[in-house]
């Protein structure tokens, strides 16, 4: 078994293969020089540094039985011969193969985008927070979850941050507007500068120039503008790639003895549609499905989205997919936390996002989770009452 791709998704999925039983060679190759280490803690340093968290050591691979190719770039797939070409001159056979090859950050194109850095790997987590001296002019573009998580961080170490962004608030796509409304006032509390409404027209050393004229001073600009799914090995043996490398439930491509998992993968739901999710616990739960599906078994993915991020004190936790068509019901809990239900035509729950100090909303998440499993109609004026216990929904759906 050959595993393309070392986060997250791809080294769950070795260690789930070992789990399933299969005894044979697994090999794991990732493109990075460190071990496998998990990506969220890099957009949220402390004031001690960035948080270099293992997923796994040396000797935990190494008596796992999983070889591990650190530093390597598989550099062309042969799915009629079953080879991957390494950048060593190496060739290597597979039985079953897995691309977890992730994703990669979008550039600026505008004159001078090559000026602004990204945040991905280590590596540029420890260039970036190298140049975040405090007093420095820090100019982010993308307000989206990364942008904000990376302006939460920097300002608390002194910088001084403007977000620049084409949408009319931060958190577009991520938060629904109540909710992102908070959070922009947070960073507005801590000094935090936002610019919306703004196309970067040029970038140069002083900063950043927008489009109605004004430029904004930084010593250091950085993009977080999202991501775009690597998927040119895949293109170039055969494999579609519509928006990422296509897989059906099992997370089969449509090549033969070749899987696909995480933030790469984009997963075939029928009539057309097609979805590829970007969160940590995605690229976990696939990676073990894979990995017991390379081993022999038949599971289909059933997971569904659910991320959290962490600005100053606030935790921010979605779960499903809000959308615009549901109806909404608010429920205000202790401490200022809140949680925005989102139910379809059935009044079943389809999404849940809170916000509140730390955990606050951790546990309503998850009975939300829960309900949204259930499938069960719910009552607007109690789902929106604090004092309404979320488990009473859980017991109403279970037999006497």
């Amino acid at each position: 078994m050959v595993i393309v791709g070392a986060g997250e998704c791809g080294t769950r999925a070795a260690y789930t293969l070992r789990e399933a039983g299969y005894d044979g060679p697994v090999t794991l190759i990732g493109d990075e020089a460190s071990l496998p280490y998990e990506r969220p803690p890099l957009s949220k340093p402390s004031s001690v540094g960035i948080e270099h968290r293992l997923i796994c050591d040396a000797a935990q691979l190494e008596n796992a039985g999983i070889k591990y190719l650190a530093g390597t770039r598989v550099t062309s797939l042969d799915p009629a011969r079953k080879t991957v070409s390494l950048d060593n001159q190496d060739n290597l056979s597979y039985e079953r193969l897995l691309l977890s090859t992730g994703v990669a950050p979008r550039r600026l194109t505008c004159p001078g985008g090559e000026l602004a850095h990204v945040l991905r790997t280590l590596e540029d987590a420890k260039r970036l927070y190298k140049m975040a001296f405090a007093g420095s002019r820090i100019a982010i573009v993308g307000a989206g979850l990364i942008g904000m998580e990376l302006a939460a961080c920097l300002q608390k170490l002194g910088t001084h941050v403007t977000v620049i962004d084409v949408a009319t608030r931060p958190l577009e796509r991520a938060a629904p507007d109540l909710l992102a409304r908070r959070l922009h006032e947070r960073h507005v509390e801590e000094g935090v500068r936002f610019r919306f409404n703004a196309i970067v027209e040029e970038i140069d050393r002083s900063g950043v120039l927008l489009n109605d004229g004004t430029i904004v001073a930084a010593d250091v600009v950085i993009t977080a503008i999202g991501v775009t799914p690597n998927t040119s090995l895949a293109k170039g043996s055969g494999i579609s790639t519509p928006n990422g490398i296509l897989v059906d439930t099992f997370l089969h491509t449509t090549v033969s003895d070749i899987f696909a998992a995480g933030d790469c993968a984009c997963l075939d739901l029928g009539q057309g549609k097609a979805v590829r999710y970007e969160t940590w616990r995605n690229a976990r739960v696939q990676g073990e499905l894979a990995g017991r599906n390379m081993a022999g078994a038949a599971q289909t993915i059933t997971t569904r989205p659910w991320f959290w991020s962490d600005q100053y004190e606030l935790g921010l936790q979605v779960v499903g997919l809000p959308s615009a068509e549901h109806v909404t019901v608010t429920r205000h809990l202790s401490d200022g936390a809140e949680i925005i239900f989102f139910l379809d035509e059935h009044r079943h729950l389809a999404a849940a996002a809170g916000l509140g100090p730390g955990g606050a909303v951790a546990k309503d998440i998850r009975l939300a989770e829960m309900l949204i499993d259930a499938q069960v109609g719910l009552d607007l004026k109690l789902i929106g009452d604090p004092a309404v216990s979320l488990k009473s929904f859980l017991r109403r759906t279970q037999p006497a």
